[in-house]
């Protein structure tokens, strides 16, 4: 089987007859039987439609908008925007068919762009926010390149909410707590999942790179190559399904929640980000003689300068903040260095023209679009505003007072009062996606957590 299929992207809410001959060749070539058709969703999770492969024909699909105002638990909230719940017109984007490798009958996946019905898109579709942002880089000839880093833990799998999660049984018959980072006995326990893995991720063409060990029992993190940000946001997402589905084949689950177990790592998703100029394909964040240019100092300081606006993104849950309060490798401010794993923005040691800034405080928890579409914003205002950054750092930055926002509400807060991304990723985004936090968070506080009935019950 091929992976994808290459033809002209859509740009518009009809299908022509020849794009529905284009989807129909590949899916007879490959004799595909179903078709799941792909919305990422606020979460980052998979809403959509599931087909006979000879009924797609790439239109007349629709769906409600209201898919982009429900939480994490499936409630909604009010869209003030689209108060009559109208549909979206769904257009497949040809560039992202590709095989579902774990399915029992022969499928295909592909990806659905939104639409209203006079053409315009939905903007407050994960995708579209994101490719709003690059519009940005574009008029200034500018093109991001991203490479995300994304970690997961292997865990036991037990119907049980209210138990501890705990690292799978590896291929010796046994649980180990033990930290062992980087270590290649550990990764060769879960060696047939690992190879499951890199088969499904190849079928898809979904091009990571290394995979290694990390800080935690049984976590693991996924080096991709890099590349355009949209198709890198869809290789996370796909990346996610694959390893879960692969999970489950061989009887463990995959959690990408940022704090899974109580005393041990959280996950995150780190992402490397450059820029490239259009016309001469040259990094601009080195000048001619290789230094580091005025627009890199600029991108770092945007980050941090606008980072706190956003996040909520960064950070969506209310298990997310978790993650900074044990560092375990988790920074807790906005400080930046050169080849530095303590700080929140590190500048890996590379030749000028690999110069690049490592975000590394979302966690893996984000939806993927959204989180590249934040910090690229952050950066693009920076270089905008020729922003100055602050110093780098020599030393630990552990020690660095915090200076994030504690907690998710007051992450929320900072988003509803950004200026800078109700301009970059819309005025209705930001409503709609503050409203769901919001939901989500009241959702949370009126459960009585074990530790209240365990501490406080009878102690006060």
């Amino acid at each position: 089987m091929t992976h994808a299929v290459s033809v002209r992207a859509v740009d518009r809410c009809n299908v022509s007859e020849s794009d529905k001959e284009v989807f129909q060749s590949w899916l007879r070539e490959n004799q595909i039987q179903d078709v799941e058709a792909l919305v990422p969703d606020m979460a980052g999770a998979a809403r959509g439609k599931v087909m006979p492969a000879d009924k797609f024909g790439g239109g007349g699909m629709k769906m409600p908008e209201a898919v982009f105002a429900q939480t994490i638990s499936g409630e909604y909230v009010e869209m003030k925007e689209n108060i009559e719940d109208r549909d979206m017109w769904l257009v497949p984007d040809p560039d992202t068919l590709r095989p579902v490798p774990w399915a029992t009958d022969p499928t295909a996946s592909v990806f659905l762009d939104c639409f209203r019905k006079d053409g315009s898109p939905v903007e407050i579709s994960p995708r579209h926010v994101l490719r709003k942002v690059l519009a940005m880089y574009d008029a200034k000839g500018w093109k991001p390149v991203v490479a995300p880093e994304v970690e997961f833990y292997l865990i036991n799998p037990h119907a049980d909410p209210t138990l501890e999660a705990e690292p799978p049984e590896g291929r010796l018959g046994r649980t180990d707590m033990s930290r062992q980072p980087y270590s290649i006995d550990t990764m060769n326990d879960f060696d047939p999942f690992i190879n499951d893995v890199y088969a499904f991720c190849e079928m898809q063409g979904i091009r990571i790179d290394t995979l290694s060990q990390e800080m935690g029992p049984a976590q693991f993190e996924i080096n991709f190559l890099h590349g355009d940000a949209v198709t890198l946001a869809d290789h996370v997402f796909l990346f996610k399904r694959t390893v879960r589905e692969a999970a489950i084949a061989h009887e463990m689950h995959a959690t990408f929640l940022a704090k899974p177990m109580s005393g041990q790592a959280g996950s995150a998703l780190h992402v490397h980000q450059s820029v490239i100029n259009k016309a001469d394909g040259n990094n601009i964040f080195s000048t001619e003689t290789g230094e580091a240019s005025p627009l890199f100092l600029s991108f770092i300081a945007g980050l941090q300068k606008y980072i706190p606006e956003s996040m909520l993104i960064f950070a969506p849950y209310v298990n997310s903040y978790r993650r900074f309060f044990d560092s375990w490798s988790s920074p807790v401010n906005l400080a930046w260095a050169i080849d530095n794993r303590t700080v929140g923005l590190r500048v890996p040691d590379s030749p000028p023209e690999a110069r690049r800034i490592e975000n590394r405080l979302p966690g893996v928890d984000v939806n993927p679009y959204l989180a590249l579409a934040a910090t690229l914003a952050c950066g693009y205002r920076g270089m905008i505003e020729e922003l100055v950054p602050s110093d780098p750092i020599t030393g630990s930055a552990y020690e660095i007072p915090f200076s994030l926002p504690r907690h998710i509400y007051s992450a929320i807060e900072e988003m509803e009062n950004s200026t800078m991304l109700r301009e970059t990723l819309g005025e209705s985004f930001v409503n709609i996606y503050t409203s769901l936090k919001k939901a989500e968070y009241r959702e949370f506080q009126a459960i009585i957590t074990p530790w209240e009935r365990d501490i406080l019950m009878f102690n006060v």
